[in-house]
């Protein structure tokens, strides 16, 4: 079995949900996970489960639309562990609202966090993963961008352009420096829907999760086989769905 014992890894959005359930499978696995959140007492609590547990965790408070976050992020890793060896890329928001809604806030919400957030993260990483002479990226995407579905214009747009920006850094990466994955969950039993302010939709997508989801453990698993891999393996993108997902 391939270790992941010595793996440094810092993980936006881990405060709940796929972030979460990644920090406490990786840790479990030997790799030492900085958690980050906007949420400081939530990452702190699940840190603290994890070192109770014998694992090897810290925090970060960050804002992923802010780029000095990013930045403070891949530093206090560095500084905490000598390195970092992934960004998981998971923090996303989904306001999702029918375009006739012209939800222009929540357009502007979810193209910050859920695509600048991520380019903020590769800003900060790329330049220590070439200085270390490796890394990789994970980014967390979704299979709402292989099928657009009514009220999900823009989120699967942000989503998909997230999978382009991996694409790009995977065609200019081919120097074997830097990795690249993007992972794209179906429905995941996760608090996304909280960031739905349409009641209808929300109340909608809950439903769909609770009848359907499976739980965010199954992309952890995921996130782990990716990186678990030889520095000579590249997983460029794996789907994670329920089975009865259409």
């Amino acid at each position: 079995m391939l270790s992941l014992n010595g793996k440094i890894v810092a993980i936006t959005g881990a405060s709940g949900g796929i972030g979460e359930a990644t920090a406490r499978l990786l840790a479990q696995r030997g790799a030492a996970v900085v958690l980050a959140a906007r949420r400081s007492e939530r990452i702190d609590a699940i840190a603290q489960d994890i070192r109770e547990e014998g694992g090897r965790a810290a925090t970060c408070v960050v804002d992923v639309t802010k780029a000095e976050d990013l930045r403070r992020l891949v530093s206090t890793t560095v500084e905490r562990y000598g390195r970092i060896d992934v960004l998981v890329n998971n923090a996303g928001i989904a306001p999702i609202s029918p375009l006739a809604d012209l939800d222009t806030e929540g357009w502007s919400a979810m193209i910050d966090v859920n695509l600048r957030g991520m380019l903020n993260g590769v800003a900060a990483a790329l330049p220590v993963f070439r200085e270390q002479g490796k890394g990789h990226l994970v980014s967390i995407v979704s299979v709402a961008g292989l099928s657009v579905s009514p009220s999900m214009a823009v989120y699967a747009a942000t989503k998909n352009a997230v999978r382009t920006v991996h694409e790009g850094l995977r065609t200019e990466s081919t120097d074997g420096v830097v990795r690249t994955t993007a992972i794209s969950p179906g429905y995941i039993r996760t608090d996304l829907a909280d960031s739905m302010a349409d009641p209808a939709l929300r109340h909608r997508t809950r439903e769909n999760m609770d009848a359907m989801g499976i739980p965010p453990e199954a992309v952890a698993r995921a996130v782990t086989f990716a990186i678990e891999q030889p520095d000579d393996v590249e997983i460029g993108e794996i789907n994670v769905r329920p089975t009865v997902q259409a």
